[in-house]
């Protein structure tokens, strides 16, 4: 099974990084990307991805807020992974108010984290 994922992150370089990252990573694929949180929202919406990809900083509503809101609209039958540039310790509490899965910085994200936090977040 394929997992299907959306990229949420305002800067188009991450966007690329990020696509390169799930795509090298055995079993996912992206199925659209987004800049801004609303249309985070509306995308997961219409897309039902299993995974959100969620940069914490967007203009309009925020990464913590967008995750909420497509949580709430999903069901919660989809994962949301919150990724930043700021340091692990100092974010992954945001991460589990928002009803993230989890938080990686973008300094550490590649194929074996994402892999890593997915089976976290399917087998939590």
């Amino acid at each position: 099974m394929t997992v299907s994922v959306l990229i949420v992150d305002d800067q188009e370089p991450f966007r690329m990084a990020a696509r390169m990252v799930v795509e090298a990573t055995d079993g996912f694929e992206v199925v659209g990307e987004a800049e801004t949180g609303e249309d985070s929202v509306t995308m997961s919406s219409e897309l039902t991805p299993d995974l959100v990809l969620m940069d914490v900083n967007l203009p309009g509503i925020n990464g913590l807020e967008a995750t909420r809101q497509i949580l709430k609209n999903s069901n919660g039958t989809v994962v949301v992974l919150l990724l930043s540039t700021y340091e692990e310790e100092e974010y992954a509490p945001r991460a589990a108010e928002c009803g993230a899965a989890s938080y990686i910085s973008k300094s550490k994200f590649e194929p074996d984290r994402l892999t890593a936090a997915w089976e976290g977040a399917k087998n939590h």
